[in-house]
């Protein structure tokens, strides 16, 4: 039997085994495999039934364990997409750009990497920059009380004051821009907003099926 196994293996991938070496070490190990195997087949207490058993557990684990590795990237896209919609404001990373969907409302909440800080942004194309809550300004470090809140903005709500400050960088997900221009809110807001100064400094972005999509 394990003749004909390594017969067919032989024939199967012949070279695999060019060298002498190679097929020595093939032989040997055979050889010890059918020893062991025979070994355990003819113990007193070997018992055919619960080896079969064993065996198969085993087969099925090393499947599944070999179906792991070899789809293991698209197990990673799948994680991925699971925790997008888990957690506001994780993207999906595909090919080096970055994909957010809508959330309730049809707003796109986006998780970024300020300064080495996590904040989370909803994004507003209508905002010519980044604009940070006090609330988000005073956890990347900054004085409210040394600000000058001298930049006017026309907004839905009125004309509202804020403080320009430059950020050193924006990361999110592949995507990382150096020396942004933002601002600061002059009253408290419910989230910052992902503005113009950001997203003009991309290579494109567009909403496409209830889906962002950043590109570097």
């Amino acid at each position: 039997m394990f003749a004909i196994l390594l017969a067919a293996l032989w024939r199967r991938f012949p070279d695999a085994l060019g060298a002498r070496g190679e097929r020595v070490s093939l032989v040997h190990g055979v050889l010890v495999l059918a020893f062991v195997g025979g070994a355990v087949v003819l113990h007193p207490r070997f018992r055919a039934k619960r080896a079969l058993t064993a065996t198969l557990v085993w087969l099925g684990l090393s499947a599944l364990l070999f179906a792991g590795y070899a789809y293991r990237f698209d197990l990673e896209s799948i994680a991925d997409r699971l925790l997008s919609e888990l957690v506001p404001g994780l993207g999906v990373v595909e090919g080096g750009e970055i994909r957010f969907r809508a959330r309730a409302g049809g707003h796109f909440v986006v998780e970024a990497e300020v300064d080495g800080v996590s904040v989370r942004f909803l994004v507003d194309t209508g905002a010519s920059d980044v604009v940070l809550s006090p609330a988000d300004v005073e956890r990347l470090g900054f004085a409210l009380e040394s600000l000058s809140f001298t930049k006017r903005y026309r907004t839905a709500n009125g004309v509202v004051f804020g403080a320009p400050v430059r950020l050193d960088r924006i990361r999110i997900g592949p995507i990382s821009v150096a020396d942004v221009a933002a601002s600061v809110n002059g009253v408290p807001m419910q989230r910052s907003l992902l503005g113009m100064s950001f997203l003009d400094r991309l290579s494109s972005y567009e909403v496409r099926d209830a889906t962002l999509v950043l590109r570097p």
